[in-house]
């Protein structure tokens, strides 16, 4: 059985866009599933092995591997870097990640001032990826909770900063290195390129790498180094079930008309056996072609209903 599954922003995106008539009679027929939940809940779905609920994702980890393949026996924790500036109510980071468009050899040249001061406390800081940055961590060492960068994007720092005495060292970290980073030669070099300075660090998804994950998934499509990464560990999936991600489309009409509607037309003419749109926000369609006999379910207006 050919099927498809795809992965899609939150269901508000497409409030307002007007669903071409084919659409709007395939999701009326459809069955719809209401689990709730979020961006985490969503991957959680279909990875549940690598992606626990109810504890600390190992993201560090996992994409380590996909970085440099040396995760295997290490505890893991990002430290991206980010651009963060003041405002009247605080510190708020503004970017990180692809958005610093940060190169290799600028990272590289970051990071080997703050080698030292990782190393004193016996972590090793390095950069197989200008946008992920990683310290591996020595064992025994008294860890609080860390908060994932994407939750903190657009906030006051302070606000998620480590907590407890746990968090103390952490904070000082962060301190030392914005401080460095402020100084650094590089940061004039990428202003006078019109570029943001990376004048933070960020740290975030502690973690070892999981035991081999299943899936049913044969194939999966996706530019997140997360679901990727994800996708590098897992086995016995089935070659006929695909995943596509779609969360980064910023725009409803390219979801329909280069995704759905062409995926409709496979299902309708028998060449896929179902689909299922799974909306960030917790909204799942499941589509099969013998679902065109529904004939007494009006067509919906929008994707909610």
């Amino acid at each position: 059985m050919t099927t498809a599954t795809l992965l899609l922003p939150a269901s508000g995106r497409f409030e307002g866009a007007a669903l071409p008539p084919v659409l709007a009679r395939a999701l009326a027929r459809a069955d719809l599933q209401l689990p709730g939940g979020d961006g985490r809940r969503q991957l959680q779905r279909h990875f549940p092995e690598a992606l626990a609920a109810g504890s600390d994702w190992p993201v560090a980890a996992l994409t380590r591997q996909l970085d440099a393949a040396d995760a295997a026996d290490g505890l893991w924790l990002r430290a991206d870097p980010a651009h963060v500036a003041a405002d009247m109510q605080g510190v708020r980071m503004l970017a990180h990640g692809p958005a610093l468009a940060l190169d290799a050899d600028q990272a590289q040249q970051l990071a080997q001032d703050l080698v030292p001061v990782f190393a004193g406390h016996g972590m090793q800081l390095s950069t197989p990826s200008p946008e992920r940055w990683y310290l591996r961590l020595p064992a025994g060492l008294a860890l609080p909770d860390f908060v994932d960068i994407d939750q903190v994007l657009g906030d006051d720092l302070f606000d998620h900063l480590p907590e407890g005495e746990p968090g103390r060292v952490w904070r000082s970290l962060l301190s030392d290195t914005q401080v460095l980073l402020h100084q650094h030669p590089v940061n004039g070099q990428r202003a006078a390129q019109g570029k943001a300075a990376v004048n933070s660090l960020w740290f975030w998804g502690l973690g070892r790498m999981p035991a081999g994950v299943a899936c049913r998934f044969g194939q999966v499509r996706s530019p997140d180094p997360l679901l990727q990464a994800i996708a590098a560990q897992t086995a016995g999936g089935d070659a006929a079930a695909q995943l596509v991600d779609l969360r980064h489309l910023r725009s409803a009409q390219v979801v329909m008309e280069q995704a759905l509607l062409p995926l409709l037309a496979a299902l309708d003419k028998g060449e896929l056996d179902g689909l299922e749109l799974d909306f960030a926000d917790g909204l799942v369609y499941r589509l099969r072609r013998g679902q065109r006999w529904r004939l007494w379910r009006r067509a919906q207006a929008g994707v909610v209903r």
